[in-house]
């Protein structure tokens, strides 16, 4: 079985992928991993995101070594990473990677979950479930801003406010797989939901599917 889940930042979805991978016992992949490694290998080489042949040679040059360098998860890469997503030839050299996760789960896994932002209109458009989880931006950047102040870092709700719209922005926008839900996707907002709430919303879904 596969999963696609997609959706933007902080609705949820990684944590969703996590539980329903643990249940199912399948194999889990967090695709914004991919180009956040990619982001940060661009940042620390000293180019610029929007450099389309620097993004394109560390996304080529990318090993799944990568996948677990640390600050991952700092603003500074989650911005890097939006940009180097919207370059075709950095997209068309992590679609193969993904693909052949997907179809060939590691550890004898009998399937995988997959999340990210157009898992199940371009990666797998042939995922068993797909799932577009999303919430509203002011939810999402106080999710946000609570995780940020949880890492001891300081942040103002107006500034993660107004970044969360431009990273929304520059993600459904763009012209290589915007961000949008599959047709065939069920989308699952978790604005008033906590994650037990929408996992077991997700098992609903999917068990009430045909």
């Amino acid at each position: 079985m596969i999963i696609a889940i997609d959706g933007p930042a902080a609705a949820g979805k990684g944590t969703l992928a996590r539980n329903l991978a643990k249940h199912f016992d399948l194999a889990y992949l967090d695709t914004g991993l991919i180009y956040r490694a990619v982001g940060k290998k661009v940042v620390d080489s000293g180019a610029n995101p929007e450099d389309a042949a620097a993004a394109e040679r560390e996304a080529r040059a990318l090993t799944p070594a990568d996948l677990h360098q640390e600050g991952l998860r700092a603003d500074e890469v989650a911005q890097a990473a939006s940009k180097v997503s919207a370059v075709p030839g950095v997209r068309a050299a992590l679609l193969e990677f993904q693909r052949d996760f997907a179809e060939y789960p590691p550890d004898g896994k009998k399937g995988a979950v997959l999340d990210g932002r157009d898992i199940g209109t371009v990666v797998c458009p042939a995922a068993d479930v797909k799932l577009f989880v999303t919430a509203s931006t002011e939810v999402r950047a106080e999710r946000r801003l609570k995780e940020l102040q949880g890492r001891g870092l300081e942040a103002i709700y107006a500034r993660v406010l107004e970044d969360m719209r431009e990273r929304d922005a520059r993600d459904s926008e763009r012209a290589v797989s915007p961000l949008e839900p599959a047709k065939d996707a069920h989308t699952l907002d978790t604005s008033g939901l906590d994650a037990d709430q929408v996992f077991q919303t997700a098992l609903d879904l999917i068990d009430s599917r045909d």
